[in-house]
């Protein structure tokens, strides 16, 4: 089994659970992007090579191409929902490579996608702030065990003033175990302190 390590550790099993999970939401919100801009491939090539490392493939520099060449598409998109979309097709794909760091940044790595999914289906409903909530709701269904204890190995997602990072930290604290949610800045730590 290959382990990558850091501030922790962090198995390829793993990383292959959180790219599933970006991936399930970026490939719900890539037509928003491809509607209104049907010649750019980028946030797609982003998605495929995501898709080859969750099935299986080892993680190489194609994830890590289609991920900055996807973001790259997110800036030159001139609507927001396209700009979300392609930021999270670029996300599924650089999920290979989270890093086992503790920074709170690294979270966006795994709930970002999500977080822009439910701000595009916002926008796709005249800004109705019930439908984000009702898919955050769904996109923490989706999450499994294995994503939730990766989760808790990172801190708390930070604090952002756009909808999107608003979004993704109601996602991040409705995701959370009652001791990271109660700050506790280590779930390892947590669980051999609280007995």
């Amino acid at each position: 089994m290959t382990i990558v390590s850091g501030d922790f550790e962090l198995t390829m099993e793993e990383l292959r659970v959180v790219a599933h999970y970006v991936l399930q939401s970026a490939e719900e919100v890539l037509p928003v992007f491809e509607d209104t801009n049907p010649g750019d491939p980028r946030p797609r090539a982003a998605i495929n090579a995501a898709r080859e490392f969750v099935d299986g493939a080892r993680r190489t520099k194609l994830q890590r191409i289609t991920s900055l060449d996807a973001h790259r598409a997110a800036k030159e998109a001139t609507t927001e929902a396209a700009r979300l979309a392609a930021r999270a097709a670029g996300d599924a794909a650089s999920a290979a490579y989270l890093h086992p760091i503790a920074k709170a940044t690294q979270v966006g790595h795994i709930l970002r996608a999500a977080a822009s999914a439910a701000r595009v289906g916002e926008l796709n409903a005249d800004d109705d702030s019930a439908v984000g909530l009702r898919l955050l709701e769904e996109a923490r269904q989706r999450a499994t065990p294995v994503l939730i204890d990766v989760l808790n190995r990172y801190p708390l997602a930070p604090t952002g003033k756009s909808r999107a990072a608003q979004l993704m930290t109601i996602l991040d604290a409705s995701l959370r175990t009652p001791r990271q949610a109660e700050g506790c800045p280590d779930s390892h730590d947590c669980r051999t302190k609280v007995k």
